[in-house]
């Protein structure tokens, strides 16, 4: 099997990449190179303490989780194309052709797909793995907002069919996490358990044999922006007691749920 995967250059994009070059024949990677974490908070002049306190435990967690791999290309069956983070449209369908004649296309953490290449993308059904579970929660750091509006049984991916909705395509399914030792590793791990989701599927041939579900935007909570996030609603967020193990879960809203259990 040839895969193209779109995604980025951290440390849970890699592991993504060696997971799926794992068992792919061929794993053709676009990667946007995204230098730093203050990207996330672009529109601020100066990062603040409390935020870079904040994106240091998410890393933390992220480590925690995924190691610090680099690709790991033994095999030689990884074909990386490195562009900066936000040109992936200037590329759009002129990538090289091999990167254009996959069996599967996977979508993790790209920049925005726009034009002819999310044109192409949606006629090879393509899978986007969504940071956070739609459609109650679309756009961006979606399981941070889940958390800060307590609905933490809402912390979790969604694993569909690319849409020209952003967040909006038909659901395969719901990857969520059973770990619950802290908020930042409860996240992470719920990227975890996606990517193990969607290889279990792709290496049993059923991912394009389940019958995606049509997501209802009445149920939609929040759709978050970047410039959302901030310091204030941060400090909210952090002084929040979040005990998870007490919380009572409800997964009937979910669909098709997979849980990690590691």
């Amino acid at each position: 099997m040839k895969i193209t995967l779109f995604t980025k250059n951290k440390i849970r994009h890699n592991y993504l990449i060696n997971l799926l070059s794992s068992f792919a024949d061929k794993i053709f990677v676009v990667q946007e190179s995204l230098a730093s974490i203050s990207s996330k908070t672009s529109t601020r002049n100066q990062i603040s303490s409390v935020i870079s306190d904040y994106f240091e435990n998410v890393k933390n967690a992220e480590l925690k989780l995924f190691g610090n791999p680099d690709v790991n290309n033994s095999k030689k069956n990884v074909k990386i194309l490195p562009i900066p983070y936000g040109d992936l449209n200037n590329y759009s369908t002129k990538l090289p052709p091999d990167f254009l004649n996959s069996d599967l296309y996977v979508i993790f953490g790209s920049s925005y797909i726009k034009n002819e290449l999310l044109d192409f993308l949606i006629k090879q059904k393509a899978i986007n793995i969504h940071a956070g579970v739609s459609p109650f929660y679309r756009g961006v750091d979606c399981n941070f907002w889940a958390m800060y509006d307590n609905n933490f049984h809402l912390v979790g991916t969604t694993i569909h069919l690319l849409s020209k909705e952003i967040d909006g395509g038909p659901i395969i399914n719901h990857a969520m996490s059973n770990i619950k030792t802290n908020r930042y590793e409860y996240a992470m791990s719920a990227i975890k358990s996606a990517f193990n989701s969607i290889c279990e599927r792709i290496k049993d041939n059923s991912l394009h044999k389940i019958k995606p579900v049509s997501q209802d935007n009445s149920n939609e909570i929040r759709y978050s922006k970047r410039k959302d996030f901030n310091e204030e609603k941060l400090k909210i967020y952090l002084e929040k007691e979040i005990h998870l193990n007490n919380f009572k879960f409800d997964n009937s809203l979910l669909v098709k749920p997979y849980f990690y259990n590691e």
